[in-house]
């Protein structure tokens, strides 16, 4: 997050680079392969995407791991919340939504399930800028706002060609972009 080390997700586990000091990088080991990665907004946490239907994270403090399974489908989209309190993530048939509040992460902790459809599989997550607020795009194309606390869903967007792809909120926080698979692009704008 401060732009001095950058994370590699690998076979067996994940790397920590520090381009601009001379120093061995720090091997983060977990057994499979992971395919993506993200560092916490604090840069206290890492997780990583991997092969298999999971997540997995360290406590960058110590080495202690985090494992998040259970997921039905492979997770391809993560997004931290504003504060880094929640990281929402994609691969169930809803938003699974991990807290990483206390010192440990979500270690021992259920994750908020978000937006649930029992006929579509989440694709896309995309948390608010400064709101505990997640849009989650579906392998239908339909887009969903929902709230943390209280798990109120606002419908963004009905069924469309192919899966929500991907997803970012603009600058000034009031409209969601989004790709699909089948080319479908568009804004939408949560003030109107």
């Amino acid at each position: 997050p401060k732009g001095m080390r950058f994370g590699v997700a690998r076979y067996n586990g994940a790397t920590l680079h520090f381009p601009a000091a001379d120093g061995k990088p720090v091997e983060l080991g977990w057994a499979g392969a992971h395919t993506g990665i993200t560092f916490s907004p604090d840069g206290a946490f890492l997780v990583t995407t991997m092969q298999e239907n999971a997540l997995h994270g360290w406590k960058l403090a110590d080495g202690k791991h985090m494992r998040m399974s259970g997921y039905p489908g492979k997770v391809k989209s993560l997004s931290w919340s504003a504060k880094g309190k929640w990281l929402a993530s994609s691969g169930a048939p809803a938003a699974i939504v991990w807290p990483f509040s206390g010192k440990d992460g979500p270690m021992g902790k259920a994750p908020l399930e978000l937006g649930t459809r029992g006929n579509a599989m989440v694709t896309s997550v995309a948390c608010h800028p400064s709101q505990d607020v997640v849009a989650v795009g579906y392998d239908d194309g339909m887009v969903m706002a929902v709230r943390f606390a209280d798990a109120k869903e606002v419908l963004l967007r009905r069924p469309g060609k192919g899966a929500i792809t991907s997803m970012m909120w603009d600058k000034e926080e009031r409209r969601v972009a989004f790709g699909s698979a089948a080319g479908d692009c568009g804004v939408i704008d949560i003030s109107a």
